[in-house]
């Protein structure tokens, strides 16, 4: 079984959803089932409860919005794709809050060239677990934001949270 939580942040609403303590899909919307629509088939035949809390997960969330900017970090996740896909994810967790990265910086971190930077793209917009997975950090090498699947408004929020610029939530 899913289990599901929307929290609330000053980026918008938060959905989560965890799956035995791991983290399956995380997305800026207040209805967990656009999340639940985007698993695998076998994820979704489990079904999903919404819950009150998700523990760990929740505090992490919390504490990120609060200031400590690492709390996302050792929050366990889990999604699809390919072994190429899998690095870039696992390369993107690795960029630090505060920082950020072009794609093609991405790719390189991943193990991959420089030209990759369509597959860090792919990587990015297919991402089931923002902000964990931190697509957010990652910036065009011609400037500007880019896109967001959120919109680009909530990319720029978390940039400014973690760059300092905006004062942690009380």
């Amino acid at each position: 079984m899913i289990d599901a939580q929307v929290l609330p942040t000053p980026a918008g609403e938060l959905s989560v959803l965890v799956r035995d303590g791991v983290l399956v899909a995380g997305g800026f919307t207040g209805e967990p089932k656009e999340m639940f629509v985007r698993l695998a088939p076998a994820l979704q035949a489990e079904g999903m409860t919404v819950v009150d809390d998700l523990g760990p997960v929740s505090r992490a969330v919390r504490d990120y919005f609060a200031g400590d900017l690492d709390a996302l970090d050792a929050v366990p996740v889990e999604q699809p794709g390919s072994l190429r896909r899998k690095a870039l994810h696992q390369a993107l967790r690795e960029v630090k809050a505060g920082t950020t990265v072009t794609y093609a910086e991405l790719a390189e971190r991943a193990g991959m060239p420089r030209s990759a930077a369509r597959a860090a793209g792919g990587a990015c917009a297919q991402n089931l677990i923002a902000p964990f997975v931190p697509c957010h950090r990652v910036l065009p090498s011609t400037g500007g934001f880019g896109g967001y699947y959120y919109g680009v408004a909530v990319k720029e929020w978390l940039l400014a949270h973690e760059s300092g610029r905006h004062r942690p939530r009380d």
